[in-house]
């Protein structure tokens, strides 16, 4: 049984890490695939299966009901993955996640292998406070960062930043963080100005004892 209990309206930090510390993306294809699976399964009607993943750009622009929950920002790193969500339905959270977990199967179809892809069932923490609100998206907006990610590895990420920073149309729902800040400019430089605590401070946070 899953100790935190989810709530409609609360925030919750979602993550999970590949087994063993494996990568849980080899390629750019499996990073753009798992980004289109964060749009495409959030969804009250059934879209299909990841698994069918030639299909998944056509059937992404088909209608797909109202949102299980409200997706504030995300970070997929080669290894790991972290997504801000707001559940806006009962059970939202768990069949969006129950449904994200399809990836699984469509990595080892594509990469020919076979057994558990994640490290058991995914991480989950209540956000507490509007400051572990504001914090956290930072946190996982810049987790490449946080990392020190840097040459070709670099090139699997896939992050919001460039939703909070820039004029980029995408997957979030940005107002309950970008609302507190005079502009995006202000909001950018928040978050950097608070990189180099966040890298110091890596080692403590609870999470990642689930994740090194």
């Amino acid at each position: 049984m899953r100790k935190e209990r989810f709530a409609v309206g609360e925030y919750y930090h979602i993550y999970n890490r590949g087994v063993d510390h494996r990568s849980i993306v080899l390629d750019g294809g499996d990073s753009n695939r798992f980004v289109v699976a964060l749009d495409l399964f959030n969804s009250t009607e059934s879209v299909g299966s990841i698994k069918d993943f030639l299909d998944l750009p056509e059937m992404s622009r088909k209608s797909r009901g109202k949102p299980l929950v409200e997706l504030v920002c995300f970070c997929l790193n080669p290894n790991h993955y972290h997504l801000l969500l707001r559940e806006i339905i009962p059970g939202g959270i768990s069949r969006f996640m129950k449904r994200l977990g399809g990836y699984s199967y469509y990595f080892n179809l594509r990469h020919k292998r076979s057994g558990a892809l994640f490290a058991g069932q995914f991480k989950a923490k209540r956000i507490q406070s509007n400051e572990h609100l504001v914090h956290l998206s930072s946190y996982i907006n810049l987790n490449n960062r946080v990392h020190k990610l840097s040459g070709p590895i670099s090139r699997l990420v896939r992050s919001s930043w460039g939703e909070y920073t820039h004029d980029v149309n995408g997957l979030c729902t940005k107002n309950c963080i970008l609302g507190q800040f005079k502009n995006k400019n202000d909001y950018e430089k928040f978050a950097t100005d608070n990189l180099p605590h966040m890298i110091a401070k890596r080692v403590d946070y609870e999470e990642l004892k689930n994740l090194d």
